[in-house]
C-alpha cells in the first residue's frame, strides 16, 4: 500500500502544480484583456474563453487536491459523539463516501462528454472535449485520492510531500 501513497502523492504534487500554473496564466489573460480593452480598446476574443477553461480546471482541480490534504468542507458534528473507537471507522465510511461521488462524478462526466463531443469553443476553436473532460478528470483524481486516505486512516499525512 506504500506504492499506491506514493503514487497518489506524485499525483497530487502534479495536480498542484498544474493549478499553480492554471491560476497564473488565467490571471495572465484576464490582465491582457482588461489592458487591451481599457488601453488600446480592443478586446481580444480568446481571453475571456482561456480564462473560463484555465479557472475550471482550477477549481475542479483543487475540489480534488482538497480530498488528497482532507482540507474538504465536512461536518464532524456525529462523528465526535461518536465513542473514540469508533471515529476512525467513520472516516473511513466517510473517505468511502467521498471515493464513491468522486466516481460517480467520473461517470457522469465522461457521459456529458460524449453528449458533448464534436463540438469547439466559440472564440479559440478547441476541441469542446477538453473543457468537458476535467469533470470525469476530477471525479477520478477524488476516487483515488479518498481511496488512498481510507486505506492510510483519517489522522496520517500522505506518504510522499512533494511540495
Amino acid at each position: 500500500m506504500r506504492a499506491f501513497g506514493a503514487f497518489t502523492g506524485v499525483v497530487a504534487w502534479l495536480t498542484r502544480a498544474s493549478i499553480g500554473l492554471s491560476a497564473v496564466f488565467m490571471l495572465l489573460a484576464i490582465a491582457y484583456q482588461v489592458v487591451m480593452r481599457y488601453v488600446f480598446g480592443d478586446t481580444p476574443s480568446w481571453s475571456e474563453e482561456l480564462a473560463v477553461l484555465l479557472f475550471s480546471w482550477s477549481v475542479l482541480g483543487g475540489l480534488a487536491l482538497g480530498v488528497h490534504e482532507g482540507w474538504h468542507v465536512r461536518l464532524t458534528l456525529l462523528p465526535d459523539l461518536l465513542p473514540a473507537g469508533l471515529r476512525p471507522w467513520t472516516e473511513r465510511a466517510t473517505e468511502l463516501v467521498t471515493a464513491a461521488l468522486g466516481v460517480f462524478l467520473a461517470w457522469s462526466g465522461w457521459r456529458f462528454l460524449d453528449l458533448t463531443s464534436g463540438s469547439t469553443s466559440a472564440a479559440i476553436g478547441y476541441p469542446i472535449e477538453v473543457l468537458n473532460a476535467l469533470a470525469p478528470l476530477c471525479g477520478g483524481l477524488m476516487a483515488i485520492f479518498a481511496l488512498d486516505r481510507a486505506v492510510r486512516g483519517p489522522t496520517s499525512q500522505p506518504d510522499v510531500a512533494l511540495a
